[in-house]
């Protein structure tokens, strides 16, 4: 049988990695470290006395109440997804739709292209500069050009690890005539936040995951501030039950020990910086500055430098071949025996120039 499959799909390339038993994994800009010991014996005491025949709490009004009081907000200006990446698409299904446009840098996040596609929304790609900054003016000339119906920006951006700065943020915010969603899965690698514009603009919005610095991948939980109206809509869109009770639970316990993650994000910072400057000292490559987990060269031997690594069992992604990012390599921070064994991998690669 011929099947009639909706039509566009075959334009649609699907997230992809190389699933793999690295020794050492650094490709997926995950936390090096699990659940701090505390935080771990609590979920699993938690998790021992889970209801595994009832359906998860609908609201999750426990979870979003304790977000919304950390930043002084009301439990309607918060809502709870599978991860930053469920919100994102379905803020494509609320603003997005057959000949509405969507507005989005390049390069980054390779889904926001995927989630506009399959809204039927038209994507609209903004080229950063050549040093992956974001021209404010060409993003507002894009959204105006094109009747833009949402802007996404990637702050921290993945797979860059540049910044915008906040003043660039403020001013599309107050320009465009649509909502900005600003992804902010790296920001506590970053420190600095486009909350506060909350109070100033009706049409901001946040999103941000549990699955980086806290290391909360395996549950797949993210959060999304914004106002009233938006969430509103947004629970129109989302599945029942979209959030499984393990993954919730879980998640309840890290919000309220969050300060227990504090000695891991500031050594998987200080790694950062550590790895930036023996990086930078390496004849052949350049280092783009990195205000995430992860860090991003070039270097013209590239796919010689990617094969190299695997056959080491050293898992990076490599982006050598995709648009804007030619030469490019990705990785995570790792752990400082990680970082240093890669390290010792990518020197001794440059100095021989041989796989």
């Amino acid at each position: 049988m011929i099947f009639d499959y909706r039509p566009g799909l075959e334009k649609i390339k699907p997230y992809s990695v190389e699933e793999k038993d690295w020794d050492i994994k650094l490709d997926a800009n995950e936390s090096p470290n699990n659940l701090p010991p505390l935080v771990r014996e609590r979920v699993m005491n938690r998790l021992e006395y889970l209801a595994f025949n009832r359906y998860p709490e609908i609201g999750m009004r426990d979870l979003r109440a304790q977000i919304a009081e950390s930043f002084n907000m009301n439990i309607q200006n918060v809502q709870i997804g599978n991860g930053s990446s469920e919100i994102i698409m379905a803020l494509c299904q609320v603003f997005g739709g057959p000949g509405r446009s969507i507005i989005f840098p390049v390069p980054s996040f390779s889904m926001y292209a995927v989630y506009a596609q399959v809204t039927d929304s038209h994507p609209v790609p903004v080229q950063l500069g050549a040093d992956y900054s974001v021209p404010r003016d060409k993003v507002l000339q894009a959204a105006e050009e094109s009747n833009a119906k949402l802007i996404i920006l990637c702050n921290p951006n993945n797979p860059t690890g540049t910044v915008m700065p906040h003043e660039d943020i403020e001013y599309i915010v107050s320009q465009a005539k649509c909502p900005v969603l600003v992804d902010e899965a790296y920001f506590e690698f970053y420190g600095q936040s486009a909350v506060d514009l909350m109070n100033k603009y009706d049409n901001v919005i946040i999103a941000r995951t549990f699955s980086k610095a806290y290391g909360l991948a395996a549950a797949r939980v993210g959060y999304v501030l914004a106002n009233a109206d938006i969430i509103t809509m947004l629970e129109r869109v989302l599945m029942p039950y979209h959030i499984n009770s393990l993954s919730l639970a879980t998640a309840e316990i890290l919000y309220q020990m969050r300060d227990e993650f504090m000695p891991g994000l500031e050594q998987m910072i200080a790694e950062r910086k550590r790895l930036t400057g023996s990086l930078e000292a390496i004849a052949g490559i350049k280092v783009y500055p990195s205000e995430t987990n992860f860090i991003l060269i070039r270097t013209t031997k590239s796919e010689e430098l990617s094969a190299y690594l695997s056959a080491k069992n050293i898992g990076i992604r490599d982006f050598s071949a995709a648009p804007g990012l030619i030469n490019c390599i990705r990785f995570t921070v790792g752990t400082p025996l990680e970082n240093d064994d890669l390290l010792k991998a990518i020197l001794a690669f440059m100095k021989e120039g041989a796989v």
